[in-house]
Order: C-alpha cells, then sequence, then structure tokens
C-alpha cells in the first residue's frame, strides 16, 4: 500500500441535499425485485450457465415469487438469443412473470434483441447507455450532448421496433455508471428519453439507477436517489429501480437507504453474484426485511435448498459465514454463546412467547428450514457442523453437506463406543476409512476424452476389474455423465449421481482438486466417494470409483453382484 493514498485516490463529494428525509423512515413494504441471475450473474461466471442451468435457475426464481426476471443480452451471443426464444416459444413463462433483457443504445443490438422477444406476450427491454464523466470521456469521446443523444436514438429505435410488435413492451432505461454521472445530468438525460417514450401514470417506465461501480459509503448513493426521484419530472410516471453493486462491500446497505430514499424496486442476485465483487444479494436483503416483521415477498423457506441450487448452477460457492444462508451461521464454536443460546431458547419455551428473541440469533433458523447446532468440542453430542469446521480448519475439506451427516454419523458411534473426545486424528482416519481409501472390485487409473460435433463428451478411461486391466468408452453431456454411463454398461450397477462438489486445495505447483461424489444404486443407499488429483476430471472419476466400491463392500456377501456384466 502506498504512503499516501490522499496523493493518488479523491474524496466523493457529498451530495447536496438540505431536504433529506430518509434517515428518518422506515421500510414497511418490500420493493419490486428483478432478479438478473441469469444476465448479470451468469456473465460473471468463469463457466457461463448453459441451457437447462439457466432454465432450472429460472423456474427456481418464479417458485421463489419473482415477477420481474433479466433472463438474458440476447445481443450478445446466440446461447443467449437461443435462451430468449426457447423461453418463449417453450411457453416457459408464466403469465404473471416478465421477462427481461438488456440491450446497449445501438440500433443493430436492439433489432436482434427485439427479435428475441417476438411472440412473449409482454416484456421489459432495458436499454442502456454509459453517461459518467470518466466513461464520455476516456471511453465514448462524447460529451453530453452526444451522449445524450446516443440515449435518445436508442428509445426512438426500441419505440418503433415496438409498434410494429404485437407484444406488450415496457422500456427501462438505465444511466450506466449512474453513481459516477453528474446528478443534474442523470436528470436531464433519464428525462429526454421519457420524453421520447411518452409513459403514463398508468403504463409507466422503469428508470434504473445503477450503481455500477460503488463509489461512496451508502448515505451518498441515499441522496443521490432521493434528489434525483425528487428534481425528475413526471415522477409518477415511472418505477425509480435501483441496480447496487459491491465494490466497496456494501450494497446491501445503499440497497436498503435506496429503498428508504424513494426507491421502487431492487435489481439483483441470488447470494449476490455478479462481476467484481458482485450485485447486491438479494437474499440478504429480503430476510433483513424479515427479520423487522416486513413480509418480503419471496418464499425462502429452505435456504440449505437454495445454496445447492445456486451453487450447482453458477458453480460458485457460498461462503460459510453468509449472512442466513452460510452453513455455521447458526453454529456457536463459543461455550458462553452457547450457553446463552439454549437458555433462550428454554426462556421462549416455557413463556410461550411469540417474539422471537433468542440471544446471538436475529433470525429463527427454524424459518428457513434450518436447525441450531451448538459446536465447541468434538464428542458423542457434536454434530455435523463441528465435524466439518474441523476438517475444513485442519485440512481444508469443505465437505458437502451430506457427506458432512454421513460422517458425523461414524465420529458419533466411534465417540460414544470410545466415550471420549475425538481429535482431528482419529477423525480424519475415520473419513479416510469410509470414504477415501475404500478398496473394491474396480480401481480407475485414467481417461481420455473427445467432444463430439453436438457437444456430447466421448469418454475412453482405464480401470482394472478385480485385477483385469480393462477399457470403457461411454458418452455423455460431460466426462462424469458419460463414465457412470459406461460403468453402469459395463457393471450392471444401476448406478446414478445425486450429490457432487469440487473445490482446489493448495496453491502453486502443490494445488490438488477435490471431488466429492454421492451416488444412489437399486439399494437406495447413498454413498458418497473423495477423490483429490491435480486434474478435477480425474479426481472426479476416481471418486465415483470410491463410491461404488463402498457400495459393493456393504452389500451382504450373499448378495454380491459379480464384478463384471
Amino acid at each position: 500500500m502506498i504512503e499516501r493514498p490522499e496523493t493518488k485516490y479523491a474524496a466523493f463529494e457529498p451530495i447536496p441535499n438540505e431536504e433529506r428525509q430518509w434517515p428518518s423512515r422506515r421500510i414497511e413494504a418490500p420493493p419490486s425485485w428483478c432478479s438478473v441471475d441469469l444476465r448479470d450473474g451468469n456473465q460473471a461466471l468463469v463457466e457461463p450457465m448453459g441451457f437447462e442451468r439457466k432454465r432450472r435457475l429460472f423456474e427456481a426464481l418464479v417458485a421463489m415469487g419473482f415477477r420481474e426476471i433479466e433472463v438474458g443480452f440476447p445481443a450478445a451471443a446466440e446461447v443467449e438469443f437461443d435462451f430468449v426464444r426457447r423461453l418463449i416459444q417453450e411457453d416457459r413463462v408464466p403469465d404473471d412473470v416478465w421477462i427481461q433483457v438488456l440491450t446497449q443504445a445501438r440500433d443493430e443490438l436492439i433489432d436482434r434483441t427485439m427479435d428475441s422477444l417476438v411472440g412473449s406476450g409482454r416484456a421489459i427491454l432495458h436499454l442502456y447507455n454509459s453517461t459518467s464523466t470518466l466513461q464520455r470521456r476516456v471511453v465514448f469521446g462524447v460529451d453530453r450532448a452526444g451522449c445524450r443523444q446516443i440515449a435518445v436514438d436508442g428509445a426512438r429505435r426500441v419505440k418503433a421496433r415496438a409498434r410494429d410488435m404485437d407484444d406488450d413492451i415496457v422500456l427501462e432505461y438505465s444511466p450506466e455508471s449512474f453513481t459516477g454521472t453528474e446528478l443534474d445530468f442523470a436528470v436531464e438525460i433519464c428525462e429526454a428519453v421519457m420524453d421520447v417514450w411518452q409513459p403514463t401514470p398508468e403504463r409507466p417506465m422503469i428508470l434504473n439507477l445503477p450503481a455500477t461501480v460503488e463509489m461512496a459509503t451508502p448515505n451518498v448513493f441515499a441522496d443521490q436517489i432521493e434528489v434525483f426521484g425528487r428534481r425528475i419530472q413526471g415522477r409518477d410516471c415511472v418505477r425509480l429501480s435501483v441496480h447496487p453493486h459491491n465494490d466497496r462491500g456494501t450494497a446491501v446497505a445503499a440497497a436498503e437507504l435506496a429503498v428508504m430514499a424513494g426507491a421502487d424496486r431492487v435489481e439483483g442476485t441470488l447470494f449476490g453474484n455478479g462481476e467484481r465483487t458482485g450485485n447486491v444479494d438479494i437474499v440478504t436483503l429480503a430476510l433483513n426485511l424479515y427479520s423487522q416483521g416486513v413480509d418480503p415477498g419471496l418464499v425462502i423457506d429452505d435456504i440449505d435448498e437454495l445454496v445447492r441450487l445456486a451453487t450447482h448452477c453458477t458453480r460458485l460457492p457460498v461462503h460459510p459465514r453468509h449472512p442466513y444462508a452460510g452453513e455455521l451461521v447458526y453454529t456457536a464454536f463459543s461455550g458462553s454463546h452457547q450457553d446463552a443460546i439454549k437458555k433462550g431458547f428454554a426462556a421462549m419455551a416455557e413463556s410461550g412467547q411469540r417474539d422471537w428473541a433468542v440471544p446471538y440469533l436475529p433470525i429463527d433458523p427454524a424459518d428457513l428450514g434450518r436447525s441450531y447446532e451448538a459446536v465447541v468440542r468434538i464428542n458423542s453430542q457434536s454434530g455435523k457442523g463441528g465435524v466439518a469446521y474441523v476438517m475444513e480448519a485442519e485440512s481444508g475439506l469443505r465437505l458437502p453437506r451430506g457427506l458432512q451427516i454421513a460422517l458425523s454419523k461414524r465420529v458419533q458411534a466411534e465417540a460414544e463406543a470410545q466415550e471420549a473426545e475425538l481429535g482431528f486424528a482419529e477423525i480424519d482416519a475415520i473419513f479416510r476409512a469410509a470414504f477415501v481409501d475404500v478398496e473394491g472390485p474396480v480401481a480407475f487409473e485414467g481417461y481420455e476424452s473427445r467432444a463430439e460435433a453436438g457437444g456430447e463428451c466421448v469418454l475412453s478411461s482405464h480401470v482394472r476389474v478385480d485385477g483385469v486391466a480393462t477399457r470403457w468408452e461411454g458418452r455423455g453431456h460431460g466426462p462424469l455423465e458419460a463414465f457412470v454411463a459406461a460403468l453402469n454398461r459395463e457393471l450392471g450397477a444401476g448406478v446414478r449421481v445425486v450429490d457432487y462438489h469440487e473445490h482446489g486445495l493448495g496453491e502453486g505447483a502443490d494445488a490438488v482438486a477435490v471431488a466429492y461424489v454421492a451416488i444412489r444404486d437399486g439399494s437406495g443407499e447413498t454413498r458418497w466417494g473423495v477423490a483429490r488429483d491435480a486434474n478435477i476430471v480425474s479426481a472426479t472419476l476416481e471418486a465415483v470409483v470410491v463410491a461404488v466400491n463402498a457400495a459393493r463392500a456393504a452389500q451382504p456377501k450373499g448378495d454380491a453382484e459379480p464384478a463384471a456384466a
């Protein structure tokens, strides 16, 4: 860090707001929510979602109660355009849901985007151009007038195209980089777009004010929103929306204060996924409201399932200390915390009171489908959270929830048998014996793969079955599916993968990938396998083999099937 940051960075100037009202307000009703997981969140992923993952996430967002969902950037890529078309053509959009698509204010991009919406019935066309002083000077080389003309021309193009469509198109306009735009110019350019679109109180348009880059403290953003709302002409003809990013780590606070300052609508993502440090986290925002006695209008009654869904679709983890959703947020490691929480539960049970009042727990975990686990030491009374904590702290392994449960049962049984506490070495030995070093009829030795023209994976795997070297070939949407297909064909195993997780371990030349795979076969039992390798695919396939061997070892001897078909 340089010694004199004041020579390199300038403080953000406060917004003059002598009529400031927002600090004394309280949020008594939720804003309108718009999920941008499928667009903003998706474009921030290392591995963007394909159709099936996007479809699954879209359906989950609908089930949660989102009625406005930004589903893509159709002009950016063919896969984006195709996803919007399939949603419409396959009639996947409920009648009470508005899909939203994003486009820059350029004619050819607008036309492509409008083409994607044909037959939608109704949709939101989200138009934007960057308006900040920095972007005008450095990126576009235009003055205010030139920037305003870009927005006006874009709005005219959208309006002209909308006239020729049978679909109800609502315009949303974003002066991108709003936080770095002079407030008077933000009002000016938005009013210019309104002059083109001619919204009314009965048919309002959306003005979205994004903190594309979070540049100041949340109170400054609230002042920007309040002053903008006061100055804009035809305020009753617009829905005022905000789209906070999290560069300073205060997006949730900024969004809450913006709603207090008059914002009607919030755009964000589940758990804050998005570019750089992410978008505002709608789950946290919604549950903050819930904790204050306000119905957020979203269904979040199984937080673990929501985490699993988001993790599956984005292939990004949710931090164990993430507000409300983290795996450890309802677990106390301190003995004094554990004692206070237990006494709080007991006091509520004895008094029969309805108002939630338990020390250290701002919300009842049961409302989100969670339970409280106090973990101080690993003994016969310890839960999966404590075992998982020790495993991660000592070995770096981040066990999936299902594996935590499976391991904790074995640890608890051993602790009960010994009538003693178990240290990490003992827990690790139990873990390895049950889920890593499992001997059996199958041994994985390597693979080669290739992708067919249609995207199908063809996997050739080298295995030993009862000591005999052989080669299996399978096909699927990826290496894992292809391997399981070959395994089932060769062994008649009837195996299916029911859970999968991965993460890196170590750094630099010592880094390896760890894969956790859960399978289920005809017995109905779930078996876990864990493996590590420098190659994540090798680790995954090895983990499948470990789980298969564990399943075979658990079969009664008389019921054991031959290893090879």
